[in-house]
């Protein structure tokens, strides 16, 4: 007789498929969160960062091409340490972007604002 498979996360006997880990929806929900909630507190914080940047930028640049001020950006939160991706032009120049909106710095204390106009379907 073949043993009885028990929930990972509750220890209560399994019905139904033979690869069934979980005797329901709820145990598996509540095991997969617990398994990941080291990793989630970390990735949520940094969301919501990158998301408050990116906020900022596009408040800052509402018709996709401007200037403003490291001064003008701190004072609404935005955290430099933080951003998506980057881009180098031919030139040398290093755009920084959270999401499809990025800043150049400039000169001095000034940043140039930019949003990409290609999309991801």
């Amino acid at each position: 007789m073949m043993a009885e498979k028990q929930c990972l996360e509750c220890g209560k006997e399994i019905h139904g498929r033979r690869d069934k880990k979980f005797c329901d929806d709820q145990c598996r929900n509540s095991y997969n969160n617990r398994q990941n909630s080291d990793a989630n507190n970390y990735v949520r914080n940094v969301h919501n960062i990158l998301r408050k940047n990116r906020r900022i930028l596009e408040e800052l640049n509402p018709k996709g091409k401007s200037k403003t001020t490291r001064t003008r950006l701190n004072e609404k939160g935005f955290d430099f340490n933080y951003h998506t991706s980057t881009y180098t032009t031919k030139a040398g120049a290093t755009y920084f972007f959270c999401y499809e909106y990025g800043y150049l710095p400039l000169e001095g204390d000034y940043f140039a604002l930019v949003k990409k106009q290609e999309y991801v379907d």
